[in-house]
This record gives C-alpha cells, structure tokens and sequence, in this order.
C-alpha cells in the first residue's frame, strides 16, 4: 500500500480554493477580495507543481524503457486530460451561449478575441503553456494553461529516468534533476531578466518543469532523511510548520515585491511540503482532525478545473441578471464556493475517477465481479 500525504493533499485543497479567490477578485469590490493576498495568490500554482513532482517521484524512482515510459504517460493523461477536456467543451458552449443570450443580457467581452478556433486547439493539444506564434493570452479554461505545463514536465522527467536507468547514472540522479532546475531557470531568466516565474500561456511550461523537478528533489530528501528526521519532537516540527507558512503568508502578501524573485516561492513550497509530509506539528494534527479539509483535498483537482467556468455562470446569474452590486461578492464568495464543491464533487466522482487509468487485469477483475 502506498503511504498517502494527507496533509499535503489539504493543502492542494486550500490552495486550489485560493486560486478561486485570485480569479473571483476581478469581479468583486470587497477588501475580502481585493486584497494584496488574494491578489497574489497565483502564486499557489507553483505549489501544485512542486507537489506534483514529490507524490511522482515517490510512484516512480526508475523506468526501464520507453514500454514503462508510454505507461507511465498514458496513466498521466488518463488521470488529468478527461476532465481537462470536458471543461474546454463547457467553455465552448459558454461561448455560443454567450452569443445566442446576448441581445438579452448584458455580456462582457462578448467577443474574446483569445477564445477562438486556434487556441481551442492549443488547448486540446496541450500545447497552451508554450509560446505559439499569434497567442497572445490565456483562453478558454484559463487555469488550463498548468495541466499544459504538468504534462510537459511528465515528459521530461519520464524520458529523463529511462536516460538515467539505461545508463546506469542512478547514483547522479539527483544531480540530473538539480540541471533540469538549472536549465529552466536560465529560460525564464533569458526571458525577463529576473527569477520571475509567473509566466502562464507563453513559457508556463518552464515554471511547471522547474516546480516539478523542484519537487522531485523534495522527495528525494525525504527519502533518504525521514527516518533520522522523523525522531524530532513534534514540538520542533510544529515551530517549523508555523514558520514555513508566515514566511509563505508574506511572501504571497507582499507579491508584487517577491514574484522578481519569484523563484523564492519554489524554495519556500519545498520547505513547506518536506516538513508537512510528516505530518507531526501542531498545524498537521489540527488539519487532519477536519473531516471536511480531507473533501477539499480530494476534490482539489475538479475546484482547480471547474472554478472558472462557475464563477462565469454565477457572476452572469448574480451581477449580469439579479443586478447584486459587485459589492455583494464580500458574502457572496461563499455561495459560489458551495456551488463549486459539489460541482467539483461531481466531477471528481463521475469523471475523474470513471476514467482513471485501469491495467488490463483490474478490468478483467471488475467484470468477474460484476458477473
């Protein structure tokens, strides 16, 4: 059986329902939402990167060939891409909606000059984190744009582990790793200038390869550490996890100061999600003991994926129809979220977990029972 990080899980959770603050707040006029937190919330992406390369790392330390390679990609396409693509489909009909209520309703960009058939295929494709000629912005699905950059990250770490098991170079793999860090580092930096990292449409593809790798080392120090660490006092480890969050809390509040910097958010998710993982302070216990936090980080995926799509249908439902002031978002936050988590509940039950990746002989299980 393998070991779940509950904890981490949490997070994902909490941070993908910050991620819907982040793009709630163009629609809202409340200090709960505009606000220099929330507004620098982006920043929670990395997060999801670096998490993604520690839980992959502990599934997969070796592949032995490209036969493990196409089933090590095909498990992450089947596990990210049905719900991707189901949402990109609600995006498109959203957009003929929008068209066909419009001489009713009063429709903000109702033309969107980045939601046309080009893009909708970068989106299909996957390709929406890397700068194709004439895309100018995010579209569709805005969140999208990281599953682009999660995937491309898949690629490079599964080829790179056949590379390191074919040669022999287990001993360095670390070392392979640190270069990946390195090498994608140095693109953002040829791009801007800076260690600024919150690219999206364009070079996303560099944040999510150098979060994951980011991550991959993160869990390779906690291979080889946790049972020496493990014996700390959980008094030490729940100072460590107080600490880890207000320095994350700052960073993220004073955002507009630290994302030229923001390769620091990449360090500080490593500390935060190496001490977390063992689940040990204070803040760990508190956060296991509520039932509904387990729910979020298990939906997180669908709340990442779903959010925008909702909070559209909403504000036209509220703001566009109703005519709630964008004031009214200072409670009516809440009541989106609802309608997210148990859409994201929906999702996650009916099509995250219906098209999952099964081998041949759990289908073949399944049906004995099902005779």
């Amino acid at each position: 059986m393998k070991h779940r990080f509950e904890v981490l899980d949490i997070f994902r959770g909490l941070f993908a329902s910050l991620v819907f603050l982040f793009h709630l707040g163009p629609f809202a006029n409340t200090p709960i939402l505009n606000n220099r937190f929330v507004e620098n919330s982006d920043m929670f992406v990395d997060f999801f990167f670096v998490l993604s390369g520690f839980v992959i790392a502990y599934s997969y330390q070796s592949l032995a060939d490209w036969a493990q390679f196409r089933l090590f990609l095909k498990k992450r396409v089947y596990r990210i891409y049905p719900l991707h693509f189901v949402m990109l489909i609600a995006f498109a009909g959203m957009e003929v909606a929008k068209n066909m209520l419009s001489p009713y309703i009063k429709v903000n960009n109702l033309v969107n000059p980045a939601n046309n058939v080009y893009t909708f295929f970068t989106s299909i494709f996957l390709v929406n984190s890397t700068p194709v000629p004439g895309v100018k912005d995010v579209s569709w699905n805005i969140p999208s744009w990281s599953i682009s950059a999660e995937m491309m990250a898949y690629l490079v770490f599964g080829s790179l582990l056949v590379y390191i098991y074919q040669t022999r170079q287990f001993r360095v793999r670390n070392a392979w790793y640190g270069l990946m860090i390195i090498l994608s580092l140095a693109a953002l930096w040829s791009v801007s200038g800076s260690f600024q990292i919150n690219y999206s449409f364009d070079y996303g593809f560099l944040r999510g390869i150098l979060g994951f790798f980011t991550g991959v080392l993160c869990f390779n120090l906690f291979s080889n550490t946790h049972v020496q660490v493990r014996e700390w006092s959980p008094a030490l480890f729940s100072v460590i996890e107080i600490l880890s969050l207000l320095l994350i809390v700052l960073c993220i509040y004073n955002g507009e100061i630290m994302k030229p910097w923001g390769a620091v958010f990449e360090i500080l998710f490593f500390i935060c999600i190496y001490t977390f993982s063992y689940e040990k302070g204070i803040i760990s216990k508190g956060l296991k003991s509520v039932k509904l936090l387990h729910k979020l980080g298990q939906y997180s995926y669908s709340i990442y994926m779903t959010h925008a799509l909702l909070i559209s249908l909403f504000n036209v439902l509220f703001i566009r129809i109703i005519k709630f002031p964008p004031e009214a978002y200072s409670y009516l936050f809440i009541l989106n979220f609802i309608l997210i988590y148990f859409v994201s509940s929906w999702t996650y039950k009916h099509i995250e977990m219906r098209f999952q990746y099964k081998s041949p002989k759990k289908v073949q299980e399944a049906e004995v029972v099902r005779k």
